[in-house]
């Protein structure tokens, strides 16, 4: 057994592209079209087959769900890097509105961020 997928809701598949390639520099992999398209971006850092799907909200309670994660300031995923700072920095000139800055939490360096699609995204870098 694998973990090959993994999904963030988007309130829009098009920004969300935008967002996951452009400014966070992840390509696009997989983007099958119907009526319920699925697209996925991957990390050219990350682990090799890794997807990330852009999951449309077309359920009602899954919008609740997101808004609720947000409002809570419940992140909807993480992602590893191995430089915060140089992340930060970079991410921050791209105009990704943060929720603070990095701060270290025990064996991490930790700082939230919006993905402009509606959720919080934790960044992680592990200091062991």
């Amino acid at each position: 057994m694998q973990i090959r997928l993994s999904s963030v809701l988007v309130d829009d598949q098009e920004k969300a592209l935008r967002f996951y390639t452009i400014v966070l520099g992840f390509v696009k992999d997989k983007d099958i079209p119907g009526p319920f398209r699925c697209l996925t971006v991957n990390s050219p850092e990350g682990a090799q087959g890794m997807e990330l799907v852009l999951e449309p909200m077309r359920f009602p309670p899954a919008q609740t769900h997101q808004k609720a994660l947000f409002d809570a300031g419940i992140p909807a995923t993480a992602f590893l890097t191995e430089d915060i700072q140089a992340d930060f920095a970079r991410l921050k000139e791209r105009g990704v509105k943060f929720h603070g800055e990095p701060k270290s939490m025990g064996q991490i360096i930790s700082v939230v961020f919006e993905d402009s699609c509606g959720n919080l995204i934790n960044l992680v870098q592990p200091l062991l």
